[in-house]
């Protein structure tokens, strides 16, 4: 069960911002971290720090322990079928750069389709852009429909024979809404294509079975789900990691090394080129620890009730417009919305005086924004650490804006 407890295990939720109690409102952007993942960064440099897999010493055992242990721990929230499918990278970013470069390249010829959907963020655009130019292969969009959902007749009218990727975000970062993956990845294997899944809004929200999703890969960040920034996971089924060229070269991913060839490591290792993000692959550790013990399930029915108040109560200020489907049951807690005639940086202006937080921009979604016939929009996100109290401070704020300008116009 969410309840107000659970706001307090965030430190830095407890201060004021221009003079008022701070609403968080940005977890899509990034989430805020408990004390259990502040105390596990802390921990490691303090009693841990070494770098893994080479020492024989007992700093380099117990932190190469506490690596692999954080290993363990993301193959069973993913529910991957070995630890050898999971891959620490940067981020969501880094690891479908990686899937681009190296399963991509090595796939993808000339007159192949790689299929994506308008509502992608621009880390699962522009590297498919890459890749269709330097392959001279073409780049296509699942159409939307009208609510900003897609329908699997119109997946089916973009995949075909020559489709040899199709890679979707599983919750977009603007509208909200939940894409059916599993159902996806059907159609492209009819095919012959892989799926990938931008799963950066969706890991830290809902309860993640790649096996049960028949994903290829699935790509998320640790800064999203009180991780810290620098962490992410890059799963991929193990018959297509073992087929796949590293990208970055270097220490730790060899095996041998000689004067004009060399070898590589076995999964995982080999695309983990350098030092690896030992404190943060500890840190993400205790995050999911943490979201292990209040539950995604808990999470996710939490968002939806946010999202459903919110919604609700937004949709009583005259002049307000709400993107994304209408069913708070279609979409994750993502209010994405506009005040007309004001842009949206005003309003996330002056709803920060009154110390709320939420994201004004494009969102690295510009496509999107042209399908939407906006140049920006006004975001507010949801998490575990939200309830009914933030989202009334919300609308009141933003009561106060359309007030505000409807004066100085």
């Amino acid at each position: 069960m969410i309840n107000q407890e659970i706001k307090s295990y965030f430190p830095i939720l407890n201060q004021e911002i221009n003079g008022h109690p701070l609403v968080y409102l940005d977890s899509a952007a990034t989430s805020q971290k408990p004390v259990q993942v502040i105390e596990a960064l802390k921990k490691y440099y303090e009693f841990d720090n070494s770098n893994v897999h080479r020492g024989v010493h007992t700093l380099g055992n117990r932190a190469t322990e506490h690596y692999e242990g954080a290993r363990e721990k993301v193959q069973k929230f993913i529910n991957a079928d070995s630890t050898e499918e999971i891959v620490f990278v940067r981020g969501t970013t880094t690891a479908i750069n990686t899937i681009a470069q190296s399963y991509g390249r090595a796939n993808v010829e000339e007159g192949d389709e790689i299929v994506i959907t308008y509502m992608e963020h621009h880390s699962n655009i522009i590297p498919w852009q890459q890749l269709a130019k330097e392959r001279g292969a073409i780049l296509k969009y699942v159409e939307l429909e009208e609510d900003g959902t897609i329908s699997l007749e119109q997946v089916r009218a973009a995949v075909t024979e020559r489709t040899k990727i199709v890679s979707m975000v599983y919750v977009s970062n603007v509208l909200g809404t939940m894409n059916p993956v599993k159902e996806v990845a059907q159609i492209a294997h009819e095919n012959g294509a892989v799926l990938v899944v931008d799963g950066a809004q969706a890991a830290p929200h809902l309860k993640i079975d790649v096996q049960q999703l028949d994903c290829d890969f699935f790509a998320f960040s640790g800064h999203k789900m009180c991780g810290p920034t620098g962490i992410g996971v890059m799963y991929g089924k193990k018959a297509l990691l073992n087929n796949m060229e590293p990208v970055e070269f270097g220490g730790e991913m060899i095996d041998f090394v000689g004067l004009y060839d060399s070898t590589w490591k076995e999964l995982p290792w080999k695309f983990e080129g350098g030092t690896p993000i030992i404190a943060g692959a500890v840190a993400l550790g205790a995050a999911i620890d943490f979201l292990n013990e209040i539950g995604l399930n808990e999470i996710e029915k939490h968002e939806h009730e946010m999202a459903a108040y919110a919604m609700n109560e937004m949709q009583q200020i005259k002049g307000l417009d709400i993107y994304g489907p209408k069913d708070p049951g279609k979409r994750a807690g993502i209010v994405t919305f506009n005040l007309k005639e004001v842009h949206p940086h005003d309003v996330a202006t002056v709803l920060d005086m009154s110390g709320i937080a939420v994201r004004a921009g494009h969102h690295c979604a510009q496509p999107l924004m042209k399908w939407l016939d906006v140049t920006a929009t006004a975001r507010a996100s949801f998490y575990l650490y939200n309830n009914e109290a933030d989202v009334d401070r919300l609308v009141e704020g933003l009561r106060s804006a359309k007030e505000y300008f409807s004066d100085v116009f």
